[in-house]
């Protein structure tokens, strides 16, 4: 079981990470510049030389890191999932169909697929005619549709929808529904990165792994 993202420290400069949560252990990890599906890949081919099996991934939803671990059971964090609805529907809305959104997806983490599905389906069926309303732009002739924000939010909700329940169909896995437990090994990392800002690149990479080491468990059951 892995819980795998990255998290930056500059804009051109970060670290990807692949966790354990059940045993808290940070399993490998790789300097980056940029975050892409082959960074993952190449993870997750060095963990497996390791002779460590992957049950199950949860993932962040970054666009295309999914297919990388494709026929293993993948949960999309669902704290991340709300984040992206957020960003398109802010926290406070003031439109009646983002308000209700907004409301389903806050109830993911109390929720199950078939009821969370009934619902979302149910705001479709209700907004449908809302979200088909266009405009003209007068000086081209091209039509948009005026509640794009509203329609991404939705179409994010369905694409992933296969992947935010995925912790209650393997109960035996013990899968977490969020990524939580490397988001914390991120926070930590970046509090004892912040008392030594002026070291340079390599040795501040050297220190992210001795303290990556040093957070692990010294003895693991």
């Amino acid at each position: 079981m892995v819980v795998a993202d990255t998290t930056f420290f500059t804009r051109n400069y970060g670290v990807t990470v692949f966790r354990e949560p059940n045993l808290k252990k940070n399993l490998i990890w790789k300097e980056v510049r940029s975050e892409t599906p082959g960074q993952y890949a190449q993870l997750k081919n060095e963990l497996e030389c390791l002779d460590f099996s992957i049950k199950a991934v949860v993932l962040d939803g970054k666009r295309g890191v999914r297919q990388v671990f494709s026929g293993i059971p993948t949960q999309m964090c669902q704290f991340h999932q709300i984040a992206i609805v957020n960003r398109y529907l802010t926290r406070k809305p003031k439109l009646e169909a983002s308000i209700e959104l907004r409301k389903i997806t806050l109830s993911l983490t109390t929720n199950n697929e078939k009821r969370f599905a009934e619902q979302l389906n149910d705001w479709h069926e209700k907004w449908k005619e809302f979200l088909k309303e266009r405009t003209a732009n007068p000086f081209t002739d091209k039509w948009f549709y005026i509640h794009k924000r509203v329609r991404s939010a939705h179409r994010s909700l369905k694409t992933n929808l296969p992947y935010l329940f995925t912790y209650q169909k393997y109960p035996e896995l013990n899968i977490p529904n969020t990524c939580n437990s490397i988001d914390g090994s991120f926070t930590t990392l970046k509090n004892l990165l912040r008392i030594h800002r002026g070291v340079n690149q390599k040795n501040r990479y050297k220190m992210i792994c001795q303290i990556f080491r040093n957070s692990n468990p010294k003895k693991l059951t």
